[in-house]
């Protein structure tokens, strides 16, 4: 039975196939699995996923949420072979090693070249050489194996976009948060602003503490062992969500959010927020669109009351 690799929620980008290798605990020193695997690289509401997929159980042992220019898959050196790659974070420290599983060697630049291109602007049009394309029957993006299971490690860097109101959650609180949010600090679209400062720790628990009815509002996002019990007072909500909030994970995906609204390349993405494509091109149009948004809701309950 054939694992079919592009068989995701998003629309499949490209997939060839790679194993993962792993640091020895203590040495400099990478060990490769032969676990036969695929990475996978797809597009989801403007979210590139990156993903390694087992071959034979068509298991995913990682997906990664990037976001554009933040992601490098590179060549080790040091590795003796030449086909062993480690994806590179601009904005941290974590390293994911692969290594390259196909019979042949003569793809294996065409593939990552075509993959650091399309991490580095998901709308780009992958180039392939014709020359390089093997029949379907050898295509690199199937495999034997079984049909595709949930997710075993899953490492979000952002929560993945709805456009369903979240359980618990009223219009009326996510417009009232909106306006709140866009109120945090002046700004235009022109301003010199960085996502880090606007989202800091003190912003953010002022927000908590003076607007303690919206903090429901806010739970459907916590993972369910952080939701809050309906008997929490609410300064245990605010010391939940402040932890949340402090914690390395949640920093991380601010700054990288923060880079990514740099690029200009997360059109599709801010759409989906109900935004327009404009709020991509930087982070006081993001703010600014989301302010205007705001207002605009305001005004339309406003009109509602006075009808």
């Amino acid at each position: 039975m054939s694992v079919d690799l592009t068989s995701t929620s998003g629309r499949t980008i490209l997939a060839f196939k790679a194993g993962r290798a792993f640091r020895r605990a203590g040495t400099n020193f990478v060990d490769a699995s032969p676990t036969k695997g695929a990475i996978v690289l797809t597009n989801e509401e403007g979210l590139i996923h990156f993903m390694w997929k087992d071959r034979t159980t068509g298991e995913v042992g990682e997906d990664l949420i990037l976001f554009p220019g933040d992601a490098k898959l590179e060549k080790v050196p040091q590795s003796s072979w030449g086909r062993t790659y480690v994806l590179k974070f601009e904005s941290s420290d974590q390293k994911h090693f692969f290594w390259l599983q196909d019979s042949s060697t003569r793809r294996d630049e065409e593939f990552v070249t075509n993959l650091n291109r399309t991490l580095a602007d998901p709308n780009i049009i992958a180039i392939w050489d014709a020359r390089n394309v093997y029949p379907a029957s050898e295509a690199s993006t199937s495999a034997t194996g079984a049909s595709i299971s949930p997710p075993s490690t899953v490492q979000p860097i952002v929560p993945a976009t709805s456009n369903l109101t979240p359980a618990g959650t009223t219009p009326e609180q996510l417009a009232q948060l909106r306006g709140i949010v866009s109120s945090m600090t002046g700004f235009t679209s022109e301003d010199e602003l960085w996502l880090t400062d606007v989202l800091s720790s003190q912003n953010l628990l002022q927000l908590f503490q003076s607007h303690p009815e919206l903090l429901s509002s806010l739970f459907p996002h916590l993972p369910p062992e952080l939701i809050p019990s309906s008997d929490a007072t609410p300064q245990q909500a605010v010391e939940i969500l402040q932890r949340t909030t402090n914690s390395p994970p949640f920093r991380l995906a601010v700054a990288q959010l923060d880079r990514a609204l740099r690029t200009g390349a997360l059109g599709e993405f801010v759409r989906s927020l109900g935004l327009p494509e404009s709020a991509a091109m930087g982070v006081g149009a993001f703010l600014a669109a989301i302010a205007e948004q705001a207002r605009q809701e305001g005004g339309t309950e406003e009109r509602m009351e006075e009808d």
